[in-house]
């Protein structure tokens, strides 16, 4: 199942035990609305998250009326958040309805946040509704990311990636798109420490040693960014972005020879980069060099 995959009525009411009857009044409520592309009806992957949402929370005894006055509110006080369903982590003892957000709790309706809830003296099997495996997350967050013009839905996809990883620490896939968010956003320290994590995951992954190399050269520590260049390309002998970026470094810290060599590989394995022209100045640079000083 897939981020983009799009699912018709019947398909949803087999998956989610649902009956037409209940799409039809969750859609006049504005719960959750089918989609349309072209005369085409049809519910997507996160459509079906909320969904599920709506299910557990009304068998649990909230109605859904009461229901969608809370979710007006929260698009109200929570202007950001687009769909409360899918982003928010919605808690309830079959009388109270309770969102979570990084950590931060609101009751949606009177607005107030609330620090815990034995503090409300609520019953201490309080379910969370929406819980959900890394893989939702992960599928979820790549949704967040498929929109890349958009960076506010990369906060949202950077949460779906962390929620992952707490129901999977070892997910070197979720920790590698979370580094890159990260990095796009120029925030290094976090992009290296997912690195870092991936590395410690999968040790043989050129990839997760690249992008720590990049960040590294990015904040100046140019001996340990070579190191982990230089690993990606032993794993990885044909990854052209290493090896452009393992020859500037190593030009930075003087070693030409090397640097020649990976600007040759890397315009063996990509001669049309818009970055080859750079590469075919720095070895004309050297070789000129070197002829002077003949």
């Amino acid at each position: 199942m897939g981020t983009t995959d799009r699912f018709s009525r019947d398909e949803v009411q087999r998956i989610l035990g649902l009956s037409p009857k209940q799409l039809d009044y969750w859609d006049r409520l504005e719960l959750v609305s089918a989609r349309k592309d072209q005369g085409n009806r049809f519910y997507d992957f996160r459509d079906l998250i909320a969904l599920r949402t709506v299910k557990q929370l009304i068998e649990q005894g909230i109605p859904a009326s009461r229901l969608r006055r809370a979710l007006a509110a929260l698009r109200e006080k929570l202007s950001q958040v687009e769909a409360p369903l899918t982003e928010l982590r919605v808690l309830s003892d079959g009388k109270d309805l309770i969102v979570e957000r990084e950590g931060a709790r609101l009751e949606p309706l009177s607005g107030q946040f609330v620090l815990n809830f034995e503090t409300r003296q609520l019953d201490e099997e309080v379910q969370v509704i929406s819980e959900r495996g890394a893989d939702e997350w992960f599928a979820l967050a790549l949704d967040y990311e498929a929109d890349r013009a958009n960076r506010k839905t990369w906060a949202e996809a950077i949460h779906a990636y962390e929620n992952a990883l707490r129901q999977d620490p070892q997910r070197t896939d979720a920790l590698i798109n979370c580094g890159t968010l990260y990095y796009e956003q120029g925030n290094f320290e976090k992009a290296a420490d997912c690195y870092r994590r991936a590395i410690e995951c999968d040790p043989q992954s050129g990839l997760s040693h690249f992008n720590l190399g990049s960040v590294l050269e990015e904040v100046g520590q140019l001996e340990e960014a070579r190191q982990h260049l230089r690993l990606a390309v032993r794993l990885d002998p044909n990854h052209p972005d290493a090896r452009y970026n393992l020859a500037l470094v190593c030009e930075k810290l003087g070693g030409f020879d090397e640097a020649r060599e990976h600007w040759q590989a890397y315009l063996q394995l990509d001669p049309g980069s818009p970055w080859g022209d750079y590469a075919r100045q720095r070895l004309a640079a050297r070789t000129a060099k070197s002829a002077g000083r003949r």
